[in-house]
């Protein structure tokens, strides 16, 4: 014959054999933080072993999503994103929160998908980092979903450069890009190639044209400034280089890349090719990722805060309401050994 269905024990059946109130057997069950009276605390875990009673997961797990911070990135492969993920972990954890990553590859229907979803999950807050996420995105739709869900007491942080009418954080690419220029001319070099990134992009677009800036006011002249436009990874920067050196360089005395990645790729090529950096030609970087400081020769490049960034938006996203806030972060130039 089969066996009878064992009846379902109750966190109230515990707390009964405890002899203790239902919302002190939900602490020391349920894993609050608050504190229980040590010989409370044992006659629960005593009562709950002996009923064998079984912590419902999906029930424990709807009730923490409320200490969740849901983070939706565009790309979580890149070093300078592993920055900002680790320190908004690292501020997350000392206010008792966690959380969660989600990566839409900066497509907008993945992006919309994925804050529908993660709505549903009613976290307690969701931080967008995107380099350009606009109320104009998909008809407005995502704007519509982002405002919905702070109706419903949630809250949005956005990441980057938006006109949503969220708490945002961003940094000065402009003016990092400008600050790295204005030392390349004032260091004499006089010919320049600039490894830009995709035109499409909102950042990399804004550092080319900070880079132009510091140059121009430094005393070159618009055609020493040359313009390359290709992807923002070290294989890029690899090849962008690979070319230049077959070309000759045609002059140029200096690469300024838009990231560290590219700027890593390109000494590569170079060295592939048989040129030396500083010697044949200087390079430069931004973020100031931890590889900037190991590569040989190591990397001169303008420091953004992104840890900052990550920890800041922590902070946002953990306050009861939002006023719309613009916090823009600078960077701070790093000169090493790439550039003469």
């Amino acid at each position: 014959m089969p066996h009878a269905a064992r009846p379902t024990v109750t966190l109230h059946d515990v707390a009964a054999a405890a002899g203790v109130s239902v919302s002190t057997a939900s602490r020391v069950l349920g894993g609050s933080t608050r504190k229980v009276a040590p010989e409370h605390e044992a006659r629960v875990l005593a009562a709950a072993a002996a009923l064998r009673y079984t912590v419902d997961a999906s029930a424990r797990a709807m009730r923490r999503a409320s200490d969740s911070i849901a983070l939706i990135a565009d790309d979580l492969t890149t070093p300078s994103m592993a920055m900002i993920v680790a320190a908004m972990e690292r501020e997350a954890r000392t206010a008792g929160a966690f959380v969660t990553v989600s990566s839409t590859m900066a497509a907008s229907e993945r992006q919309f998908e994925t804050v529908r979803l993660l709505r549903a999950l009613r976290p307690r807050a969701l931080v967008l980092t995107s380099s350009r996420a606009m109320a104009n995105a998909l008809g407005g739709r995502l704007l519509k979903e982002l405002v919905s869900y702070e109706r419903e007491g949630g809250r949005v942080v956005i990441v980057g450069e938006t006109d949503m009418p969220f708490d945002a954080i961003g940094v000065d690419d402009h003016g990092a890009g400008e600050v790295m220029g204005a030392f390349v001319a004032r260091t004499g070099h006089r010919r320049v190639v600039i490894l830009g990134g995709v035109p499409e992009s909102r950042n990399m677009p804004l550092r080319t044209a900070g880079f132009v800036a510091g140059l121009r006011a430094g005393g070159l002249a618009e055609r020493d400034i040359r313009v390359v436009h290709g992807e923002t990874s070290r294989q890029a920067g690899f090849d962008a280089a690979r070319r230049l050196a077959e070309e000759g360089l045609d002059g140029a005395e200096a690469v300024l890349a838009v990231n560290d990645m590219v700027a890593i790729g390109a000494m590569s090529g170079f060295r592939a090719a048989g040129l030396s950096v500083p010697g044949d030609v200087s390079v430069t970087g931004i973020d100031d990722i931890p590889l900037a400081g190991d590569v040989t020769p190591r990397l001169t490049t303008v420091a953004l805060p992104l840890a900052r960034a990550g920890a800041e938006a922590i902070r946002f996203a953990l306050e009861k309401t939002g006023t719309g806030r613009r916090l823009t972060l600078e960077g701070r130039l790093v000169v090493r050994d790439s550039t003469r």
